[in-house]
């Protein structure tokens, strides 16, 4: 079993998160392509092929325990289903760069968590942190607002407005899901390796998706779907099943969760850089001072 050195398992977590980042901000063009359900369906039954060789339990892995079990369920659903549902939907109503600015709240959200479910003490500048979270998601809701107020006539603009708000809340839930999934998974990492933890989640993940997606496959036009767009599934694929959760759970292996919550950094800022660079969302003074805020906050948290 691999086991890296305190920084390669930094460098893991940095470029897991970075990783995320990417893929979320380049699955707004497949949620246009794809209904959100088949496209998880899809992501997570192409992982499960590549996959595949993981599944194997190794001669240094003992049995499963049924916490171990409910745990591996548990660091599915929130991680892969929830945080899939939340993101996906979230994205398709709200921008890259939204997602960037409320995932930028993931720090202060795993501190929280450690203290309601760990018992652990939070430090006054964190509480801060969350605030500059807060301030920060409500300066883009608001600078979205007017934006939408001046650029869409009044009915539209509402419509417009009511749609970014309930992507950014989805958003905000994949926040949660996503902090849960860094507390259980520094859990699972005790008795589990990184691959097969991978592995398992994934086919778990598969196993929750399947229903709904195989209703909409049976009436999907799949001839229609651009080229381009499964070329850009198998990399989601890739990325969202197989790389990040390696690179996530190799790290947690070393680096406490606490520490670990430092590099959550990652993805807020690989997520807006990709709505920018490649998706060519704009990004104004209003927000730029919401991110500034968001990042602020990630700075105290760690």
């Amino acid at each position: 079993m691999y086991h890296p050195t305190p920084f390669n398992a930094r460098l893991c977590l940095a470029l897991g998160m970075a990783l995320v980042g990417v893929y979320v901000a380049l699955s707004k063009p497949l949620v246009a392509a794809l209904p959100v359900f088949l496209l998880a369906w899809l992501r997570f039954g192409i992982a499960a092929i590549a996959m595949l060789p993981w599944l194997k339990k190794p001669a240094s892995e003992g049995p499963m325990s049924v916490h171990t079990r409910w745990l591996l369920f548990l660091e599915s659903f929130l991680g892969n289903f929830l945080f899939s549902i939340c993101m996906l939907y979230g994205v398709s109503l709200s921008s890259a760069v939204s997602a960037g600015v409320i995932l930028a709240a993931i720090p202060a959200t795993v501190a929280v968590l450690s203290w309601l479910l760990l018992r652990e003490r939070i430090a006054p500048r964190v509480w801060l942190a969350i605030a500059c979270g807060v301030l920060g998601i409500g300066l883009l809701a608001l600078s979205k607002s007017e934006h939408l107020a001046q650029a869409l006539p009044a009915p539209e603009a509402d419509l417009a407005s009511r749609n970014q708000l309930w992507g950014n809340l989805l958003i905000f839930g994949a926040v949660l899901c996503e902090a849960a999934y860094a507390v259980i998974g520094k859990k699972l990492t005790g008795s589990i390796g990184p691959k097969r933890i991978s592995a398992l989640i994934n086919l778990w993940g598969l196993v929750l998706m399947t229903p709904a997606g195989l209703y909409l496959a049976l009436s999907f036009p799949f001839a229609a779907v651009h080229p381009g767009v499964w070329v850009l599934l198998v990399f989601y694929a890739m990325a969202a099943s197989v790389g990040t959760v390696w690179l996530w759970m190799t790290g947690l292996r070393v680096v406490p969760a606490a520490q670990a919550g430092v590099y959550t950094v990652m993805l807020p800022i690989s997520a807006a850089l990709v709505g920018v660079l490649v998706l060519g969302e704009s990004l104004g003074l209003m927000q730029l001072l919401a991110f500034g805020l968001a990042l602020l906050g990630v700075v105290l948290a760690t």
